[in-house]
């Protein structure tokens, strides 16, 4: 079978929540596209999961993601497929398929709150990014994470918070307006053994007209002139924002460019919120906060 775009799976996914995990979610060009799990086909033997720089990283991430961009990262494996030729810039030993990010959350708190005997940043990360071309069979995300996790453990983490946004996400184009990801419920954590911690908190945000985020962070980065907003700023004006002038408050000039980009404002009611340990059984560690049934299990709980 081959991959259902969001166009056909955009609806089935969005019910998602209380149905059985059917889906995995693959990448390409920043569209999602779905598979069945019982599709299957994955052999493992075909591919080869290597730890990888920055560059290949960011590049695969940024091209294929829904986001397109690349969050603060610590460490990033990719993923191989041995029988073909690395691109331009990648590792030898096969060509990238997948890359699964492992990196550092906006406050400490949520790894503390976690995994509070873990050194924060050092043993315990975010899993950041996920990305597998739509030509990846089925299941082949899992064998990604338990790989990449393998090879991070060596590296001395253990334990990993993970998100997945059940919110869809939309961008404008010439022909209107687009569903690239119309939003998940992480069965992949569930598939992982990770533990469901339930939602994070609610929040707004406002979306660009390209579908990305415009976070609390990087507002605030304008609003108070701090480090990075020249960067937010000339994002801004990429859209049509007019630039910024020497002097002019941060605060009125962002709900101004805001505006003229034609940005809007998503009332976000919270990720879900999953949690594993990793690495040797004898060094797991526990997770603080109480676990809950998976969102796709509640309705049989």
């Amino acid at each position: 079978m081959s991959a259902v775009r969001t166009s056909e799976a955009g609806g089935e996914q969005l019910r998602l929540d209380l149905s059985e995990p059917e889906w995995c979610q693959r990448w390409g060009d920043r569209r999602a596209t779905w598979r069945r799990t019982s599709e299957g086909g994955f052999d493992p033997a075909l591919y080869r999961c290597v730890p990888l720089e920055a560059g290949p990283a960011r590049r695969f991430v940024k091209r294929h993601h829904y986001s397109g961009s690349w969050p603060a990262v610590r460490m990033a494996f990719g993923m191989q497929l041995r029988s073909e030729e690395p691109g331009p810039g990648d590792p030898e030993g096969g060509r990238l398929v997948g890359v699964l990010a492992l990196g550092v959350p906006m406050s400490r708190g949520v790894l503390t709150r976690v995994f509070p005997s873990l050194e924060a940043y050092r043993e315990s990360v975010e899993l950041s990014r996920l990305v597998l071309l739509d030509e990846v069979p089925s299941n082949g995300e899992s064998w990604l994470c338990a790989a990449g996790f393998a090879l991070a453990a060596r590296r001395g983490v253990r334990g990993v918070v993970a998100y997945s946004d059940p919110h869809p996400h939309t961008r404008v184009t010439p022909l209107g307006t687009e569903v690239v990801m119309p939003g998940h419920v992480g069965h992949v954590y569930a598939a992982q053994d990770f533990a469901y911690l339930g939602r994070s908190r609610p929040r707004r945000l406002g979306v660009l007209p390209d579908g990305t985020v415009l976070t609390d962070r990087a507002a605030m980065k304008v609003r108070r002139d701090e480090s990075g907003h020249l960067g937010v700023e000339r994002r801004l004006q990429e859209f049509g924002a007019r630039p910024r002038q020497e002097g002019e408050p941060g605060g009125p000039w962002l709900a101004e460019a805001l505006e003229a980009v034609g940005a809007s404002r998503l009332e976000h009611g919270g990720n879900h919120v999953y949690a594993r340990s990793v690495g040797p059984r004898r060094t797991r560690v526990a997770i603080a906060p109480t676990t809950l049934p998976p969102p796709g299990q509640r309705s049989r709980s």
